[in-house]
């Protein structure tokens, strides 16, 4: 299946061009409306799993899991399991699903017909977010606890998998990669500052922007030469967790989790529009477009809130708080038709359905334990039900919210969040 873009830089509001394959989201309004054959997936840093959903009846499917629930295994001095399932993204396609466990340094490609396990591939240290090239053929990865972005060779990651040591049955294990195969995957480095938190593409793929978590700077990279071609300096806070791009390719806006703030950013002058004050644990972001008007959606943890603002330019307007089911929401998604909004709850272990019309939660799913990231990834399963090979690992545990004193006065309280830690293989 090839990839269709759906608009170009600086393309205004309007309906996409005809097209004979899926478009991913998010997408300009005319996209395909959602179907079956699309997932939503999130990843669970504490079963370690990968949560599989049918967003055509918004019901959850199963798991996939890289390693063991917490605690466990997951703290022996032996242990070969993946940890702090974390990071997603996804092939243009919808084919691949690309995995960042960061305890474990390694990137995971999932076959998402047979939600299976492809390829893997070992990187430095703590990666945290990764994403396809927009051709499909190269996974970058951004290093957060190193200083560059590294370069993965889809198809060298497919061949490490192919050469993965068996496990030893009934373990649970996911096998261990050839060392020599994963090694040669990485096919560069891309410096950037200190501890790169994530990797988006501009829609036409001629440009990848880097943002970071120790260094209060946006990195514009030139994806044909892999050359740095813009640095916007002095951001409000060094620590930007989360970013995404506009489908009309016009705004960036990326997330500052630490102060409560958005960064909005022009992409044609690469200069900062506006920053906004969204609330205290200032999560992910995304966009939503109709044909009247473009939106931005911002989850806030700390407020349980998913925020939704109209976009124009350095002034946009707050338009609704969305208040979600639970709490923490965290990782967020639209489907391509912009119909539908799809949110993670972190300390919920749920995902929240919003309908972009009514501004309103219309459906929430149980999921693996502690989602971060979550996207929807359309024509994820072409054929059959898509249900091989998952599994019941993380579900169906108690998740309780409890408010705890932490000092004399009346408001001094915190939340505490306490979870069940065995789950079903």
């Amino acid at each position: 299946m090839s990839m269709v873009m759906s608009l170009e830089v600086g393309a205004g509001i309007g309906p996409v061009a005809a097209q004979d394959t899926v478009l991913q989201a998010p997408a300009l309004p005319g996209a395909q409306p959602i179907s079956g054959t699309d997932r939503v997936y999130t990843a669970d840093q504490v079963s370690n799993t990968v949560s599989v959903i049918d967003p055509g009846t918004n019901t959850l499917l199963g798991t996939i899991p890289l390693g063991a629930s917490r605690l466990g295994p997951v703290f022996s001095a032996i242990h070969y399991d993946e940890v702090n399932v974390h990071g997603l993204g996804f092939a243009p396609d919808g084919s691949l699903l690309n995995v960042i466990n960061v305890t474990t340094n390694s990137a995971f490609l999932i076959d998402t017909q047979r939600n299976a396990v492809a390829g893997q591939a070992y990187l430095g240290r703590a990666p945290h977010e990764g994403f396809f090239s927009p051709d499909g053929t190269e996974l970058w990865v951004a290093v957060r606890g190193e200083n560059y972005v590294s370069v993965l060779d889809v198809q060298q990651v497919l061949a490490a998998g192919a050469a993965v040591v068996p496990a030893e049955a009934g373990t649970g294990d996911v096998g261990v990669a050839s060392p020599e195969a994963s090694r040669s995957a990485e096919v560069g480095r891309i410096v950037t500052g200190t501890a790169p938190s994530m990797v988006i593409f501009s829609p036409d793929g001629a440009f990848a922007y880097i943002n970071h978590s120790e260094s209060a700077e946006l990195v514009k990279i030139d994806v044909a030469t892999r050359e740095v071609v813009g640095r916007l300096t002095g951001l409000v806070s060094p620590f930007s967790p989360n970013l995404a791009v506009s489908p009309d390719g016009a705004e960036l806006w990326m997330t500052h989790k630490d102060v409560g703030k958005v960064t909005v950013v022009d992409t044609a002058s690469f200069a900062v529009l506006t920053v906004l004050d969204t609330g205290p644990v200032t999560n992910h972001v995304n966009f939503v477009t109709k044909a009247d008007a473009a939106y931005a959606y911002v989850t806030v943890g700390g407020m349980n809130k998913t925020v939704v603002y109209r976009r124009n330019g350095a002034n946009p307007e707050h338009v609704a708080d969305i208040q979600n089911s639970g709490s923490t929401p965290h990782g967020i998604w639209p489907s391509p038709d912009n119909s539908h909004v799809y949110v993670g709850l972190e300390n919920a272990d749920a995902v929240d359905v919003i309908n972009t019309d009514s501004l309103s939660v219309v459906a929430t799913i149980r999921i693996g334990q502690s989602p971060q990231a979550l996207v929807y990834v359309a024509g994820a399963v072409p054929n059959g039900n898509g249900a091989e090979n998952l599994s019941q690992q993380g579900l169906g545990l108690r998740v309780e919210t409890l408010q705890v004193q932490v000092g004399e006065q009346p408001d001094a309280k915190v939340n505490a969040f306490v979870r069940e830690l065995l789950g079903n293989a």
